[in-house]
This record gives structure tokens, sequence and C-alpha cells, in this order.
């Protein structure tokens, strides 16, 4: 008889009737949970139109400032990958900062504990509002962050109105962040997990074909790895495509994905749909600049 006085037992889990108390499956159902799809991850352009005036919402212009001084969503604040990351020791680009360094960011463009955030890029780069998000969802803040689908082409695309007036910001108060450092993944773990995971190379097919090696000291892939190219997850207008289609382009869910790519940006188109989906992801942030700079990692062609 098992001992009922016991910690497994108090724990919920009867191991001599093979039973789960509720308990155990409530634990179950909140790691589901955290792979869950965050509510509105992507929102149109009619959404973000009715609630311009909202001062809770707060949208982020991702480019430079030549292209939001040109024209941006009113009221916009302009917000560039450099101010949410930074270059590493080993000269690695686009890491994330520390925490409180993020926090302070964001904080400074009015980013506060009541807000509800709209990330669009300026141009065709949907990679750098993905990398925006997936930075939020990093901090535990994926719940209150939304993708502008088609981003500002598609804002001035339906003729609605562009700014080129600077807003006042006021920072906030306070941001609090529950930060999740299990998303992001080094190159020992997606050694050690080979096969294990559904790695996906996210980059364009010359790159992973090992034709081109770009400004990476090797080319070619990490052994295992499948070919998603981030363009081919998005449509001429650069609007996502449908959840079928995504579906269809990611395949099934059998194993939980890692995305990586050349530094880290076109990977988090793959991480966000994979996200929007509901499906387990995570990042290698070094992506493929820090496995191709390992003599003693292997590259496949």
């Amino acid at each position: 008889m098992p001992n009922r006085g016991g910690w497994l037992y108090w724990l919920g889990l009867d191991v001599y009737n093979g039973r789960m108390s509720r308990l155990l499956v409530l634990l179950l159902a909140l790691i589901a949970c955290a792979w869950a799809a965050p509510a509105d991850m992507l929102v149109s352009t009619d959404w973000l139109a009715a609630r311009l005036n909202d001062p809770a919402v707060v949208v982020l212009h991702v480019g430079s400032e030549q292209d939001y001084r040109a024209g941006h969503v009113p009221g916009a604040r302009l917000v560039t990958l450099g101010d949410l990351s930074v270059t590493g020791d080993r000269g690695l680009r686009l890491e994330l900062p520390p925490v409180e360094a993020l926090r302070a960011a964001l904080m400074k463009l009015g980013v506060g504990d009541g807000s509800r955030v709209v990330i669009y890029p300026a141009g065709e780069s949907v990679q750098s509002a993905t990398r925006v998000w997936f930075t939020f969802d990093y901090l535990g803040l994926g719940e209150r962050a939304s993708l502008l689908d088609g981003g500002l082409a598609a804002w001035r695309a339906e003729g609605r109105p562009v700014s080129t007036e600077i807003p006042r910001v006021e920072p906030a108060a306070n941001l609090t962040a529950r930060a999740r450092p299990e998303i992001v993944v080094d190159a020992e773990y997606v050694r050690s997990h080979a096969g294990a995971i559904d790695l996906i190379d996210a980059r364009t097919p010359e790159f992973y074909s090992g034709e081109s090696a770009g400004m990476m000291p090797r080319a070619g892939h990490i052994p295992g790895a499948r070919n998603v190219p981030f363009v081919t997850l998005v449509d001429e207008r650069r609007k996502l495509k449908s959840h079928e289609a995504l579906a269809a382009l990611l395949g099934e869910a059998g194993k939980p994905a890692v995305a990586y790519c050349h530094i880290g940006q076109q990977a988090t188109v793959v991480y966000f749909v994979s996200r929007y989906l509901g499906r387990e992801v995570r990042l290698y942030d070094g992506s493929f600049q820090d496995w191709s700079t390992r003599p003693g990692l292997p590259v496949s062609k």
C-alpha cells in the first residue's frame, strides 16, 4: 500500500490506484497553457483604427527615424531594434539585453502595466516587428502585445491617416515583467536535443543549402534542420497567410520547435506564427552566426 501521507500523495498522485487528483491535472493544464496562443496576437487595421484614441493603446513603429519622420500611424512611438538589443561579447548581434534594461526602454516609450501594445513594421520587414513582439513575449507580456497585420503598408493602402507629428510621450510609472528565459536556447541545447526537437531554419533557400554563406564564417545549415523560409509565411502584401496555410507550411506539431536564422530576427516570424498556432516553440537567439563560429559543431549542405 502507498504511504498516503507521503509527498507523492499530497501532490495528488495516487500511485497505488494510478489516479491523478484534480491538483495534478490543474498543474498539467497550466503547463499546456504556457504555450497556448495569446489572445489577439494579430490585429487588423480596422481594430486599430477604432482604438487610436484609447490612451491605453500604445502603438510602436518599428523602423528608422527617417521613415518615422516620413509618416507613421498617428500617435505611434518610434522603436528601433537597437533600442531592444545588444551585441554580445562574441560579436553576436541582436542579442537580448538584461531584463531591467528592456523594462527601462519600454517604460521610456510609455509602455506600462495598463498598456495594450500594437506593433507594426515601417516597411516590408515584418521580421523586425515580430522580433519586437518576441521581446514582449520573452518578458511575459505577449498577452498584451499584438502585431498589426500588413503593417504601415496596409494602413496606407487603405487611405488611413498618417502623421509626421512626433507625439509627446510620458514614461510609464511601472512595467511588471515576468521573464521567460526558457524560450531562448543556445548551441548546446540545440546540439544535445538533436532529434527531439523540430529544428526550423527560417532563412531563404540559398543560405540553407550552402549556396551562399552571406556574412557567416561557414555556409550551410545545422544538421537535422528543415527549411521554412520566413517569407513563405506571409503573402505579397506582407500579411500573415491563413491559419490553414500556416499550419500546412509548418507541418505537424509532433515535437517542440526551435527556430533559427542568421542572427535571430527572421526566425521570430516562425516563432510568432508557431505561437499564433498554439505550438510550443523556442528561439535559438545566437542562430547560425553563433553555430557557424564554433568549429566543433557540424554544418550540413
